[in-house]
């Protein structure tokens, strides 16, 4: 029952993009129900998940798998690993992407290219699902590598559009160094327990291939310094957004971590802890400085992914994928929310000319409000729960370093909470407070979205208060009271101090692509340009020079056949010829000819035999 359930959960939205993508050139009424097969699908699977979650009441991993193909001696097996967090996390791929399709057949009715759209969505939730089910690291890779094509499809979707195609172009191929940095980690796997199959991913790695797996997460999930493709990755539908942001792209590294977090080496881990500290204190930053709506929480998913990695490092992993789930719902809640804001201004996108739509849009502003409370993790909201466990975590473990510098990790986490609030607070007073600003738009044209995206920014809303996951499924240890009280008022002074500096002007801060510009894409370019050069100048004058030695030598070769070599063939064959002229001469028939030939010849030799 449990294999049946699972194969049909990923053959379904497999089917989806199949049957979309093969109609939609035959048949130009699929646009019509293409949006609508793609929600019963997924809530088809989203059924089956919970059916599966019932199938496992003793929560104990179940693997189901059978040999696929035989390398030498070594068998390949194929199958699926079934576990608590296999099993939310098939709720949170299935619930966003149900939502984010239904929001889909509002804010994109009038796109021509609708079926290509859902159809690519559908390969987006199987590629996800197919990573997310798998007990074996090779299938696992090949689900990394199609949720990361899926993306760089989403991304570029308005491929007519030269920012679109260079964001995707961007995402897939800072993805390529992550991507490779797994595939060898995934080679140290096999190298040091033999067997690619996840029954063995609790022995602890080597160093190299810890941080090699770790290496996989920072490209997939954006942290530094692979971060900067996530920004630009906003080219895309605002849905699509949301669903790249909660629960597909950027989580599977995640999920990853959470995968081989128990078995990473200690220093490896310290590396995690570092590198989620500056990731999520750095995507908060830059936060703060953006003008484009979801550019802001472009870069707050990586200062939040930040922070779930800060979490795996200090060994909170149960706290970190508590926070994954949370942060699914709200973070897709406001990307949505963010998304009908668009759509009402028109596709304007700069805050700076929007303003006081909190009377016009007043269900998008309410959902906007609970979502954004849920990540600056006001009490009463998940976030509030989720971002106190990671805090309390990582003072725990930087009180257990023999090194006080430990303690600039969770001062990593508490900057990041306070920062967290003040780019909301300025988000949402630029957008939703003070007056109206848009000239292209008039303020009587504005109004909410159609109903099929008003009800998943309310639902997401919903599932971001706090009563809805107020027990961790994770189940980490209870939070102190003083972890509590200072990140509430890291949250309150975050939030004051935007609000007191809301009419400021942003500062414009430099992004890693000028470094990156400078010191790596124009040292490769100017390398290019000296190859360049030495090929022209070095190498095609030896070739050339080559060449010519060739063609002397060949001319000379050919005088010496023709002159030479054919000369005294032709020289030989002409002598035969006169020697054969003069004996046919003496060969004429005639008796007496011959006696005077004889008699001259015998008269020869008696003369050379008395010469001699």
């Amino acid at each position: 029952m449990t294999l049946a359930l699972l194969v049909l959960i990923l053959l379904l939205p497999l089917a989806g993009f199949l049957v979309l993508s093969f109609l939609q050139k035959t048949d130009r009424r699929v646009g019509t129900w293409a949006g609508p097969l793609a929600c019963a699908l997924t809530t088809a699977g989203l059924a089956l998940s919970v059916l599966l979650g019932t199938q496992n009441e003793e929560n104990r991993p179940v693997t189901l798998d059978f040999n696929w193909f035989q390398l030498g001696d070594l068998p390949v097996r194929f199958g699926f690993y079934l576990d608590s967090l296999t099993a939310t996390m098939l709720l949170l791929v299935h619930g966003i992407a149900l939502l984010v399709q239904v929001y889909s057949l509002g804010y994109l009715e009038k796109e021509p290219a609708k079926t290509r759209y859902f159809a690519f969505l559908q390969f987006f939730v199987a590629a996800m699902l197919l990573l997310v089910v798998t007990d074996n690291w090779l299938v696992f890779y090949i689900g990394w590598e199609l949720v990361g094509l899926v993306s760089y499809l989403l991304i570029g979707f308005w491929y007519r559009r030269p920012g679109a195609v260079q964001a995707a172009k961007k995402a897939f191929l800072i993805n390529r160094i992550g991507d490779v940095a797994l595939l060898l980690g995934i080679f140290g796997i096999f190298r040091e327990t033999g067997s690619l199959n996840f029954s063995l991913f609790t022995l602890n790695f080597s160093l190299p291939t810890s941080l090699l797996l770790f290496g996989g997460v920072i490209g997939k999930s954006a942290q530094f310094p692979l971060h900067t493709w996530l920004p630009d990755a906003m080219e895309g539908p605002t849905p699509v957004s949301a669903l790249l942001h909660a629960a597909t792209m950027v989580a599977a590294g995640i999920f990853l971590l959470g995968r081989v977090q128990p078995g990473l080496a200690p220093d490896a881990l310290v590396v995690v802890a570092g590198i989620g500290a500056i990731t999520t204190v750095l995507g908060a930053v830059y936060a703060l400085a953006q003008t484009d709506i979801k550019k802001v929480l472009a870069y707050s998913t990586i200062s939040q992914l930040g922070l779930m990695v800060l979490a795996m490092g200090t060994g909170a992993r149960d706290a970190a994928l508590f926070h994954l789930l949370t942060h699914a719902f709200f973070k897709a809640g406001l990307f949505l929310a963010v998304g009908s804001v668009i759509h009402a201004l028109h596709h304007e996108q700069n805050m700076r000319r929007m303003g006081g739509l909190r009377h016009k849009l007043p269900l998008t502003f309410a959902g906007y409000v609970v979502c954004a409370a849920a990540l600056a993790g006001l009490p009463l909201t998940s976030g509030f729960l989720s971002k106190d466990a990671i805090i309390a975590a990582a003072f725990g473990w930087a009180g257990a370093q023999a090194n006080p510098l430990g303690y600039l990790v969770p001062g990593a986490a508490l900057a990041s909470v306070a920062l967290t609030a003040a780019y909301l607070t300025r988000q949402g007073w630029l957008v939703f407070f003070g007056a109206y600003r848009q000239k292209a738009v008039p303020v009587e044209q504005v109004h909410e979205p159609p109903f099929s995206m008003k009800i998943p920014v309310l639902v997401l809303a919903m599932c971001s208060l706090g009563w809805v996951v107020w027990v961790n499924p994770f189940t980490p240890g209870e939070v102190p009271l003083w972890i509590e009280v200072g990140a509430l008022l890291a949250v309150l002074g975050g939030g004051v101090g935007a609000y007191l500096n809301r009419n400021a002007e942003e500062r414009s801060l430099a992004t890693f692509d000028v470094f990156y510009q400078r010191f790596f894409v124009n040292t490769v370019l100017k390398v290019s340009q000296l190859s360049h050069r030495f090929d022209r100048r070095v190498v095609d004058r030896t070739v050339d020079l080559f060449g010519v030695i060739s063609v002397v030598f060949a001319h000379v070769t050919g005088w010496v056949d023709r002159v030479l070599i054919d000369g005294v063939v032709n020289g030989i064959v002409r002598l035969a010829g006169v020697i054969g002229q003069l004996t046919r001469r003496l060969q004429g028939g005639q008796a007496q000819g011959y006696v005077v030939v004889a008699v001259l010849g015998l008269l020869l030799l008696v003369g050379w035999i008395v010469w001699v």
